[in-house]
């Protein structure tokens, strides 16, 4: 559904900011996402983008456990995760213009200032870094979108958060108030059973004294609100009680649009902004969501990686194997291993129990000898196996160690002095300047083998698109002796030079990826390479029983 070009001219640019308040991790990129989900229902187009305080250019050299998964876009921009739920939930690709962050407004401003572009005038805040920001916030208006949701990363009184506060404050001043809406998400604490909505009161007064006021406050809660409440913050931030919307927690996190629907949050921010839409369609989501809790089968899936302790460092694959469920109408049950526990002694006590195992990709060598076992195990007992990026290289490894005998073979990336570098950087990759200077990020092309398991996974099409985000590659030095000993090289880059796919001959599903699967995955259109993982351990876990 769209809605008709001939109502959207008389209508300007809409911006919506969501900010945070009383503590981090509320929710507020799901909060976004959702919004997305339900202004697309109604027919709007929308683009999502996500402005993050830290100093980082991006999050790419950060630790997953600082600040969870790298989320990677089409044209290569390594982005915060947020950006993941937004794609997901209003289905479309999104570009780096959907993330930016304090470190690349300050390096824009301040390399400009270097250039000479403000004539020797003393750089500031206000107005040179708030205008960056602004800039950026405009920029994603162009992108075709009748509304751009923008949210504001960190919580309402970080030092860090003042110059975004700043600029987009700013923004309902020189776009006009009746174009920017103002949404709060904070959380309600409940003390002895009985919520109390103080912190959200002095959340919303820091906020009133830069400027801004809250349109809307949404309340993260586990516990239903009532009138009284409802009225009580809505007399103490200055809005009416219908505008203060409730977000409890949901037992499937693609309930949550549904769940805010029938809060009328979609209702009032439509009317908040003048815009006049046809109702939301939800039906198809709607179906989508009552499915997922039809699944009555469950499938184990082993995640074998060394940042299980933060399952927000592998948000996408859990994600996609939750996708990957629904053809075959099973739940997905993750079981999070610890690579760095799992060894060729121990493999199977740690590993018998799953359907499938899948090795995700990462950096560094920690953990890599388990992955290695993992690998094995699973291609010695005829266990679904997928392995992802780095995971995929370490089940090369694996073959080359214990079926080519090639006994010390390894990446080059963790052993340098290795004779035997089954996994290494190419010939024309230059030597490694900074952490990002030589990847392969963002889309690009792969030529699918004929016959293969992963050519029937995606029906047997010739070239397909997905995105990366690693240095080392498959050497080509060894491709024939392990393509002799077995392994199939199932994908290649369209000039053969790079292995993009591999695959076990015979073996009931072993495959390995050099690309991420998981970031292009949707509810309701799960990967191609994923969902066939899933059917082939779904088939395994339904005839072991």
């Amino acid at each position: 559904m769209r809605w008709p070009q001939r109502q959207r001219q008389g209508m300007g640019m809409k911006y919506i900011f969501i900010t945070g308040g009383v503590v981090s991790g509320l929710g507020k990129g799901i909060t976004a996402a959702s919004l997305g989900r339900l202004l697309k229902a109604h027919g709007l187009r929308v683009t999502l983008g996500k402005f993050d305080p830290y100093l980082n250019i991006d999050p790419g050299t950060m630790s997953p456990y600082q600040h969870g998964e790298v989320f990677v876009t089409d044209d290569g921009a390594e982005t915060d995760l947020d950006v993941g739920h937004y794609e997901r939930f209003i289905d479309v690709n999104l570009d780096r213009a959907c993330n930016t962050t304090a470190g690349k407004i300050y390096w824009s401003v301040l390399s400009r200032e270097r250039g000479g572009d403000f004539l020797g005038g003393t750089v500031q805040v206000i107005p040179h870094i708030t205008n960056e920001i602004k800039d950026r916030i405009y920029r994603m208006g162009k992108s075709g979108a009748d509304v751009v949701i923008a949210e504001i990363g960190g919580t309402v009184g970080d030092i860090e958060s003042q110059p975004f506060l700043e600029a987009i404050r700013q923004v309902s001043v020189e776009a006009g108030r009746e174009n920017v809406l103002y949404i709060h998400v904070s959380l309600m604490v409940s003390i002895a059973g009985e919520l109390k909505s103080k912190p959200t009161q002095h959340s919303v007064k820091e906020l009133l004294s830069i400027g801004i006021q809250p349109d809307i406050v949404v309340c993260r809660t586990e516990d239903d609100l009532t009138q009284e409440i409802r009225d009580k913050i809505g007399l103490f931030c200055n809005i009416p009680p219908e505008c203060v919307i409730q977000n409890a927690t949901a037992n499937n996190l693609y309930e949550v649009p549904l769940l805010l629907q029938k809060e009328g949050f979609d209702t009032v921010v439509c009317r908040k902004l003048h815009m006049d839409v046809p109702p939301a369609d939800m039906s198809g989501w709607q179906a989508m969501v009552e499915e997922m809790g039809r699944c009555d089968q469950t499938v184990v899936i082993g995640l074998v990686g060394k940042y299980v302790s933060l399952r927000d460092a592998y948000l996408s694959v859990a994600e996609a194997l939750r996708h990957a469920g629904l053809p075959v109408h099973a739940k997905v049950s993750i079981e999070w291993i610890n690579s760095e526990q799992v060894n060729d002694l121990n493999a199977a006590e740690m590993l018998a129990h799953c359907d499938g195992i899948l090795v995700p990709g990462g950096f560094g060598d920690r953990g890599i000898d388990g992955k290695i076992s993992a690998a094995r195990y699973a291609r010695e007992h005829g266990v679904p196996f997928l392995g992802i990026c780095l995971g995929m290289q370490m089940a090369v490894v694996e073959f080359a160690r214990n079926v080519c005998g090639l006994e010390s073979a390894h990446s080059g990336e963790f052993d340098h002095d290795t004779e035997v570098k089954v996994i290494d950087l190419m010939p024309d990759q230059k030597v490694v300047t900074d952490l990002g200077g030589t990847m392969r990020l963002g889309l690009y092309p792969c030529r699918l083998t004929a016959g293969s398991k992963a050519a029937a996974a995606y029906g047997n099409t010739e070239i397909v698109y997905e995105r990366h985000r690693h240095r080392y590659e498959v050497s080509n030095e060894y491709r024939e002796v392990l393509e002799q000993a077995g392994l199939l090289v199932a994908g290649l880059s369209p000039d053969s030079k790079l292995v993009e796919i591999m695959e076990i001959a015979g073996h009931p599903f072993f495959v390995g990826v050099q690309f991420h699967p998981e970031f292009p995955s949707r509810p309701a259109r799960p990967h191609p390479i994923m969902a066939a993982f899933v059917k082939a351990a779904y088939e395994r876990g339904k005839n072991s029983l």
